[in-house]
C-alpha cells in the first residue's frame, strides 16, 4: 500500500485526520499554482528531516524557506560528520556528571543525537572563515545562507560527504539557490564564530547581511508573488519571522493590496496557552493581519519528525 493511502485508509479522526487535511490542503495550493514558504524550527537537520525534505525542494513544491541558524549549519554539519555523531538512546536517564563528561568529549548533545565538535563545528568554521575574509576583501556582502550556498556549490566539501547528498536539503536548496530567511541567525554556532572574529579584529561584523536586510528581501519576493501558503513546522522565529512581512507590507507600507498568506498549517507539540505565540491558534493570527477569516488553517499537535514526513510524502504522492 502506499503511503497516501495507507493515511487515507488510516487517518481518520483528531491529529491523524488534521495531518492528511492539511497535505490535501497543501497540495490545493500548488495545484492553484500558489507558492510555499516552509518553516523550519527546532532542530530538523540533525533530525535529517533532510530526507524528507529534499525530494520536496527538488520536486519544487517548495518555493522559500525561513529557517533558525541551528538548522541551516546542522545540516551541512551532518552533511561532513554523520560518522562522528554518536545517539544517546537513554539520554533522558543522564545525570549532570554525564552531561559533563560529553561536553569534555566535544559532543553537544541535541536530545538523543550530540554534534561532534571538532568533525562538524571546526571543520564548517575553517571553510566559512576563508568564505568570511574573502568577501571582506573584495568589499562584498552576504546572507549567511549565501555564504553556505557558495560552499556547497564550490564542491569544497565534497570529499568529507559522510551521508547521500540527496539526503542534505541544503544541498539541493544551493543548486536551485533557493530564497531564503534566517532570522536570528547570531545565535547560531556559526553566527557565534563569526561574532568571536569581529570581537578579535579579525573580520568586519558589516559583510554579513542583517536580519532588517532579510525582512526587505523577504517583503520584495513576497511583492512578486501573487498567492503564498505558510507551512510552519515548529514555533519561534524562523515561523513569528517571516508571517510578519504581510502586516508589515499592508500596514506599514501601506501596500493595501497585499493579499494575505492563502493556506496557514503548523506543526507543533505546543500546547494552546496564555501568552504563547507558538501555541497560538490560528485564528488569532487573523487580528494581527497575517490570515484571513477563509484563510485554510491547520494544527497538527504532534512531533514534527514523526508528522512533517508524513505529509511530506502525502504531497509527493508516495
Amino acid at each position: 500500500m502506499h503511503i497516501s493511502n495507507f493515511l487515507e485508509s488510516h487517518y481518520l479522526h483528531f491529529n491523524a485526520a488534521a495531518l492528511v487535511d492539511a497535505a490535501k490542503g497543501y497540495k490545493q495550493q500548488l495545484e492553484q499554482g500558489n507558492k510555499m514558504l516552509v518553516s523550519l524550527a527546532g532542530a530538523m537537520s540533525t533530525a535529517e528531516l533532510g530526507k524528507s525534505l529534499s525530494p520536496m525542494i527538488n520536486e519544487d513544491k517548495i518555493h522559500i524557506i525561513s529557517c533558525t541558524g541551528a538548522n541551516l549549519e546542522e545540516d551541512v554539519m551532518n552533511l561532513v560528520a554523520h560518522n562522528h555523531y554518536k545517539r544517546i538512546p537513554h539520554y533522558r536517564d543522564l545525570t549532570p556528571t554525564e552531561e559533563r563528561e560529553l561536553l569534555d568529549q566535544g559532543l553537544n548533545r541535541v536530545t538523543d543525537t550530540c554534534i561532534p565538535e571538532e568533525e562538524a563545528f571546526r571543520v564548517l568554521q575553517k571553510h566559512m572563515f576563508e568564505l568570511w575574509k574573502a568577501a571582506e576583501e573584495k568589499g562584498e556582502r552576504y546572507f549567511p545562507h549565501e555564504f553556505l550556498y557558495q560552499l556547497l556549490n564550490s564542491g569544497a566539501l565534497e570529499e568529507a560527504y559522510q551521508i547521500d547528498p540527496k539526503d542534505s536539503w541544503m544541498i539541493q536548496a544551493a543548486k536551485k539557490n533557493l530564497p531564503m530567511v534566517v532570522p536570528g541567525w547570531e545565535d547560531s554556532t556559526m553566527g557565534n564564530i563569526f561574532a568571536s572574529y569581529v570581537i578579535k579584529g579579525e573580520l568586519k561584523a558589516s559583510i554579513v547581511k542583517s536580519g532588517i536586510e532579510y525582512m526587505t528581501y523577504l517583503a520584495d519576493w513576497y511583492k512578486n508573488q501573487s498567492q503564498v501558503g505558510f507551512f510552519q513546522i515548529g514555533g519561534g522565529i524562523a515561523g513569528d519571522f517571516p508571517i510578519c512581512v504581510v502586516p508589515m507590507l499592508y500596514q506599514d507600507l501601506e501596500l493595501e493590496q497585499t493579499p494575505f498568506w492563502s493556506y496557514f498549517c503548523q506543526i507543533s507539540d505546543s500546547t494552546t496557552s496564555y501568552g504563547s505565540y507558538s501555541g497560538a491558534v490560528p485564528n488569532e493570527k487573523i487580528t494581527w493581519g497575517k490570515l484571513d477569516i477563509d484563510t485554510p488553517k491547520f494544527i497538527i499537535e504532534s512531533d514534527a519528525t514523526i508528522v512533517a514526513p508524513l505529509v511530506f510524502a502525502y504531497i509527493l504522492g508516495y
